[in-house]
């Protein structure tokens, strides 16, 4: 008999708000997917509004600085000298500009990830906001479980990147992973990018 997979694949698209058209090709997917908007771009906010009325879920793509000082992770992004308190009010500015949203995941933010205080006034917004978090483990020093673990909070994780090579080949060979890992966990969380 053939085996029953119910592993669900859940699709998360990044870098939206340069271009509204781009976006919305993503829009007409017949399955439930999230994208992740950037902010303070010049169709973030009119992004934002197409995807919840297109029935998809926003999530807030929160630019953070990466351990290369060279990345320019664009507008409204958290930097290493920032207080908590700075690295707060910045999310909240990007939320209101894009929200309402269902939920996060940071853009770059190898360096900020991996402080556990930074990380964890950004989870305190979440928690505030009753929005999800979503680690995108662009660093496997990431301090962002531990941040949440202190909080009580649950947080999502990337399994799969599915398009670090955007050549389709390779991408289903992503979606094959990602399907084995739904297999063994019930879900897979895939990070493309618009």
């Amino acid at each position: 008999p053939a085996v029953k997979k119910s592993g669900k694949l859940i699709f998360i698209f990044d870098d939206a708000g340069n271009s509204l058209k781009q976006a919305k090709l993503f829009l007409e997917l017949p399955f439930p997917i999230t994208i992740a908007v950037l902010p303070g771009l010049p169709e973030s906010k009119a992004t934002a509004a197409a995807v919840r009325a297109a029935g998809k879920e926003v999530f807030l793509h929160q630019p953070m600085q990466a351990v290369d000082l060279s990345i320019n992770p664009g507008p409204g992004s958290i930097q290493p000298d920032m207080t908590t308190g700075e690295a707060a009010r910045i999310v909240r500015k990007n939320i209101a500009e894009i929200g309402p949203i269902a939920g996060m995941n940071n853009h770059e933010g190898s360096l900020i990830t991996a402080d556990r205080n930074l990380i964890g006034a950004v989870l305190d917004v979440c928690i505030d906001e009753k929005i999800i978090f979503l680690d995108s483990r662009t660093s496997s020093k990431t301090q962002a479980p531990f941040a949440a673990m202190e909080r009580g909070m649950h947080i999502w994780e990337r399994d799969v990147f599915l398009d670090n090579k955007p050549v389709k080949a390779e991408m289903r060979t992503m979606i094959e992973k990602g399907l084995a890992i739904a297999d063994k966990k019930g879900y897979a969380i895939m990070i493309g990018h618009v």
